[in-house]
């Protein structure tokens, strides 16, 4: 797969989340997030909706992606194209308590994740969290879409390019030395907009 606008993309990643399979590993993961208490997030990058269904029902979903957009509101998510946002976002400025990015960053360039990040605060409250989620070496290496492995050193530059304080950094599930072995092992990474 060239790119993750591509319809074959999203077919291949709703078909994959609506499977039982795909449904019954995602149980830890999405016990995970809710354990995160968010609030009002905005899942940037949201795909076929995997974390947006367990947020906050306040939240919002955005994706380049229209037919995985459409996958979202055919199951009563609130989920909008890049282009559709971008005409909207203004009413949004400074109402939600988090950002995530789940499974995002990896598909860019480090300095073009700054960029999509920080043109992202002005949406997030005072003291409000940005999470990022990037998969560890293994889950790096599966994914022809991907562009730059980003590990917690990148993340944490980020996060100061762009004003944001790391609050916290870690491996889920499975410790750090699990990356190159488990293609599901993540990067976690915290910020808090002061």
């Amino acid at each position: 797969m060239k790119s993750t606008q591509s319809q074959e993309y999203a077919e291949y990643l709703i078909r994959h989340q609506m499977s039982w399979k795909g449904k019954l590993f995602q149980v830890p993961y999405q016990s995970h997030l809710r354990a995160l208490s968010l609030g009002k997030t905005l899942d940037v990058g949201c795909g076929a909706g995997r974390n947006l269904q367990t947020l906050n029902r306040e939240s919002i979903g955005i994706d380049h992606n229209s037919v995985m957009i459409e996958s979202c509101r055919k199951r009563g998510m609130n989920a909008h194209t890049t282009e559709a946002w971008n005409q909207i976002q203004t009413q949004y400025l400074g109402t939600f308590d988090s950002i995530l990015f789940s499974h995002v960053a990896e598909h860019m360039t480090q300095a073009q994740f700054q960029e999509l990040l920080g043109s992202m605060l002005p949406l997030l409250k005072q003291n409000g969290r940005v999470l990022i989620i990037c998969p560890q070496e293994k889950g790096y290496s599966t994914d022809s879409t991907h562009v730059e492995f980003m590990d917690f050193a990148k993340i944490d530059e980020v996060f100061q390019g762009v004003g944001i304080k790391t609050f916290r950094q870690y491996s889920f599930p499975f410790p750090r030395l699990m990356g190159s072995l488990f293609p599901y092992n993540e990067f976690v990474s915290i910020g808090v907009k002061k």
